[in-house]
Order: C-alpha cells, then sequence, then structure tokens
C-alpha cells in the first residue's frame, strides 16, 4: 500500500520537471527570437528616438510660449513647429549661400591638402612608414568596412531625416495618444507609476537637450572666432561643423578637427598647431564649464559609461548609434532608478 501511495508522487515530481525544462526551453527560445527582431529593427527604433527627441524640442518650445502667454496648446505648438522651421529658413537663406560656397571650397581643398602632408610625411623616414601602413590594403578594407557600417541608414539619409521630422511633428501634435497608448499596455497597479516614469524621461531628455543645444552653439561661437582670427579662410562652414558634429559627445570634437587640421596645414605648422591647440581649448571649456553647469539639471552619467554606449550603438547601428548613445543612456538610467532602484527595497 506504501509503495502505491507512493508511486503518483514520484510522477507528478518529475511531471513537474519535465514542464520547468519546456518552460525554461521556451523563455530561452523566446528571448531570442526577440532579441534577433530587436536587432533586425533596431535602427527603426533609433529613428523613433530621434523623432522623439525633435518632439521633446518642440514641445518644449510650446510650453514655453504657453506659461508666457497662456494661449492655447494647439496654436503654441503651431507656433513652435512653424517659427522653428521659418528660423531655421531664414538662416539657410542668410548664410546659406555663403555656406555652400565654403563647402565647395573644403571639398576642392582638402585632396590638395592631403597631398601637401603627405609630401611632406615622405621627407622622414617615420612618415613613410605612415604613409606605408595608412595606404596598405588592410588598412583601406578596414576603413571602408568602418565607413560603410558607420554611415549605414535605414532609408537613405533623405528618407531618414524625412521619417525623423514627420513623426516628430506627430509626436509633438499629439503626445498623449501615444503615451495614453503605452500606459495602456501596463496593468492597471503600475500604470500610475508608468505615467510618472514617462513624465521623469520627458523632463530628463529635455533638460539634455537644451543643454546640449547651448552646448552647440557655445562651441560654434568660440570657433568662428577663434578660426577667423587666426585667418583660417574657411572659417564659417569649420565652425558650423565644429558646433554641429559636436552633438556627439567625445568622438564629435575629434572629427570636428580633421578637416581644421588639414586646412591649416596649407598655411604652415605653425598654424595647424595653433588651431589645434584652439579646438583643444574650446573642447576644456565646453566639457568642464558648460557640460558640468548642465549636468546640474540632469542625471549623473559618468563619462565612461557614455563612451561605452557610444562604442556599443555605433558597432551595433553605425552613425544613428554614436548620435543617439547619450539620450539612450538617459533613459536607460531613469528606467533603472525608476523602476528597480526604487523598488528594490
Amino acid at each position: 500500500m506504501e509503495k502505491e501511495n507512493q508511486w503518483p508522487i514520484k510522477l507528478e515530481n518529475n511531471l513537474s520537471f519535465h514542464s520547468k525544462v519546456w518552460i525554461t526551453v521556451g523563455i530561452v527560445a523566446l528571448s531570442t527570437i526577440i532579441l534577433l527582431i530587436l536587432k533586425i529593427t533596431f535602427s527603426v527604433f533609433l529613428l523613433i528616438l530621434a523623432g522623439t527627441l525633435i518632439a521633446v524640442f518642440f514641445r518644449g518650445i510650446s510650453n514655453f510660449i504657453h506659461r508666457k502667454t497662456k494661449w492655447k496648446d494647439g496654436l503654441c505648438t503651431g507656433l513652435s513647429i512653424f517659427g522653428t522651421l521659418l528660423i531655421v529658413a531664414g538662416l539657410f537663406w542668410l548664410i546659406g549661400t555663403r555656406v555652400e560656397s565654403q563647402f565647395d571650397e573644403l571639398i576642392e581643398t582638402l585632396p590638395k591638402t592631403i597631398d601637401n602632408v603627405k609630401n611632406q610625411l615622405q621627407d622622414t623616414t617615420i612618415g613613410n612608414k605612415i604613409i606605408n601602413k595608412i595606404s596598405s590594403n588592410e588598412t583601406v578594407e578596414k576603413v571602408q568596412g568602418f565607413a560603410s557600417q558607420f554611415f549605414q541608414s535605414t532609408f537613405g539619409v533623405v528618407g531618414d531625416i524625412y521619417v525623423v521630422l514627420f513623426i516628430g511633428i506627430f509626436f509633438t501634435i499629439s503626445p498623449k495618444t501615444y503615451t495614453d497608448g503605452i500606459i495602456a499596455l501596463v496593468p492597471k497597479k503600475g500604470q500610475q507609476q508608468a505615467n510618472q516614469v514617462l513624465d521623469k524621461l520627458g523632463t530628463q531628455l529635455l533638460n539634455w537637450l537644451k543643454g546640449k543645444l547651448f552646448s552647440m552653439l557655445v562651441v560654434f561661437i568660440l570657433t568662428a572666432i577663434g578660426l577667423s582670427i587666426v585667418g583660417i579662410p574657411l572659417w564659417l562652414v569649420l565652425a558650423l561643423v565644429a558646433g554641429l558634429i559636436s552633438f556627439i559627445p567625445n568622438f564629435g570634437p575629434l572629427i570636428a578637427l580633421i578637416p581644421a587640421l588639414l586646412i591649416a596645414l596649407l598655411q604652415g605648422p605653425g598654424t595647424a598647431a595653433i588651431v589645434a591647440g584652439m579646438y583643444i581649448l574650446i573642447q576644456f571649456i565646453e566639457s568642464n564649464f558648460i557640460t558640468t553647469l548642465v549636468q546640474k539639471k540632469l542625471l549623473n552619467m559618468p563619462p565612461a559609461l557614455i563612451i561605452i554606449a557610444q562604442l556599443l550603438m555605433g558597432a551595433l547601428t553605425g552613425g544613428w548609434g554614436l548620435v543617439l548613445a547619450t539620450p539612450i543612456t538617459v533613459i536607460v538610467i531613469v528606467l533603472v532608478q525608476e523602476l528597480y532602484i526604487k523598488n528594490r527595497d
């Protein structure tokens, strides 16, 4: 009788073990499928994030106008969108022709500058070694592979910009439609917290964006003043490139320095050294004063964490990943703080 009673218990335990195995296999398989889908569609999510940042910018301006005037939300939103587009179009009309001519001149000048640097390097033993290393087939293949990865886009450059802009406009016009949809996916007991998390994300991204735009403006002004004083001929387009590409922390200033150095080398090594020192000084001012001032309103983001995020995102998705690595870091930090750290006790 004892043995008969023990047998069903044993069988039940065996069935329970098999069930756990199949559940584990199912979870692993589902996780793998989700990761593969995310890998394939991650570039699309990056475009959505870029559109979200544009919407955050437009809504920030709209809320500012509403606070100052108490006008209706729809009117303030329309003013923020069309006002921004008109200002950008006006700037292009005012300086677009000059920037275009300087940009064309820059494209024509760079090959001559590269040849000039190459000729100067060939006069030295170390220079010859550098040229041989750079011009080797292995190096060329690596550079081509990196460039194709970095400049890859989802729908082409123009298509990506079009998608991002219209996603941003749609998010700006009716943000509640999308946020309410996200909150509706959360169980009722967690909807209040989900709403708070979305508000926190919006606030942090807006603060980061305001600080970054201010930083870009300062870099543009300082670079323009410095290059014009030194006497660099294409100072306006070089300063514009430096300001725009400073949106990418850490790596942006290094990328902007390359064309400036090549142009400065046409006027001699001394001028190139002055330009390099000026860019380093501007980067020092931006990193230690402007960024420090901005960080007081932001989450604490360790610089090494941002670099790691840039390397990972750049390797995975190219240019978009490198550009958007910092806001992704902001989002991850907010989610970890709000959903894990605050609730772990």
